[in-house]
């Protein structure tokens, strides 16, 4: 019998979406990728490729006519193809007398990935921190892929690196070890941007025309998220797993209202951030395609989950994202944001995030694998085999909310 996921009919997608309702532009996201299943076979995109998109795309969003130059791919990430360039140019507003020579990254999805996410939302998010935390300038977007083979970003490029030189082995993030010198520098500028970013005021001052309008008071908008979770695993998985109906039905019928609505960057960790290592200086906060607006909760816990934690000098205390004790960074988070952390929010959003980590391993990871969508299945298939180390924490931790 065919996999109808692998091959969906209008009918299976219709169903999905009726049933687990989720943001306007998710929806679109999430429906485009099933469309594409049923597409030409994947092809691997080649760097001249993504050099001529690029150069058409900010030729016409610039209005006269650039050129891109020493166009390399850039490594790191399991979601993006990305390219650095270095971008010959008149300056935004085309007045600069001399050619200027600038820096950049065009980062855009491949046909599969274990996040499938809005080049668009990625976007105004990004411009909608800058001034306010380090990021890379968003320059342009090519959002439905009208010059690039699909959706895609262009934005500068961001010196410092992501691992620090004694701890490079390791997957970036997954329990990196900065050591005490460079932890002591790196940990308050870690709390402080996070203070800073759930603080920023999402009203009129900030423009991100794609994301859904949470409402104090209301938790539809956590509904959505958990949702989209939901389709996610409806769309990809590759087998049944009880454990995560049975959670699926708390995450909705427990669902707090928001208390105050954050920008929530949705991959706060150790990893998605460059640092200068001689300075101890965090120089650009990265991959913020997760996005949404919400519960700053969701964030403090997704720093804390145990696939980001190791164990400090003493092997005895946990470090939150290679930082600092959860008690700690807690504690250093409410004195820095004066948001209040709440026991019960901790707990609902330490459990979606199990959640939501165990359908991006075990369904998005494994379907783009299987489908063999992706420039890089044979990580992807790897990473979907921690799956089921996460689908166990998953369990064990529900079991402990149980008791």
């Amino acid at each position: 019998m065919a996999d109808i996921r692998s091959k969906p009919t209008e009918a299976f997608i219709d169903d999905i979406r009726s049933r687990f309702p989720t943001e306007k532009e998710i929806d679109a996201v999430l429906t485009r990728k099933m469309h594409r299943r049923n597409g030409a076979m994947f092809q691997a995109v080649s760097l001249e490729t993504l050099v001529d998109g690029a150069r058409r795309l900010i030729s016409d969003r610039l209005g006269y006519a650039i050129n891109i130059k020493d166009a390399r791919w850039l490594s790191g990430g399991a979601s993006k193809l990305q390219m650095v360039f270095n971008l010959s140019w008149r300056g935004e507003d085309g007045t600069a007398e001399q050619q200027i020579v600038t820096p950049m990254v065009l980062r855009m999805e491949p046909a599969a990935s274990v996040t499938e996410s809005s080049r668009r939302r990625e976007f105004e998010v990004i411009r909608a921190v800058e001034g306010a935390v380090p990021v890379p300038h968003a320059y342009w977007m090519d959002p439905d892929a009208t010059f690039l083979p699909y959706p895609a970003m262009v934005s500068g490029f961001a010196t410092g690196v992501a691992k620090p030189s004694h701890d490079a082995g390791k997957v970036t993030g997954l329990g990196q070890n900065y050591g005490p010198s460079l932890r002591a520098k790196l940990a308050p500028q870690f709390v402080e941007y996070l203070a800073k970013i759930h603080k920023l005021s999402v009203e009129d001052g900030l423009t991100m025309p794609s994301f859904d309008r949470p409402v104090v008071g209301s938790n539809l908008s956590v509904i959505k998220q958990v949702n989209a979770a939901r389709r996610i695993w409806e769309e990809d998985r590759v087998e049944d797993e009880p454990v995560l109906a049975v959670v699926y039905k708390y995450l909705i019928r427990h669902a707090p209202p928001l208390d105050h609505v954050s920008i929530v960057h949705g991959d706060y960790r150790s990893g998605n951030f460059l640092f200068d290592e001689g300075r101890g200086e965090i120089t650009a906060l990265l991959d913020w395609e997760g996005a949404v607006l919400g519960d700053r909760h969701q964030d403090l816990t997704y720093a804390a989950l145990p696939i980001f934690q190791h164990y400090g000098e003493d092997e005895k205390t946990v470090l939150c994202s290679g930082m600092m004790p959860q008690s700690d960074f807690f504690g250093a988070y409410e004195k820095a944001s004066g948001l209040p952390v709440d026991p019960f929010r901790i707990q609902y959003y330490a459990l979606f995030n199990r959640y939501l980590v165990s359908i991006l391993l075990l369904a998005a990871s494994a379907r783009a694998a299987r489908c063999a969508a992706t420039h890089q299945d044979v990580l992807l298939n790897h990473v979907s085999g921690m799956g089921y180390l996460a689908l166990s924490e998953l369990r064990d931790y529900f079991k402990g909310m149980s008791k």
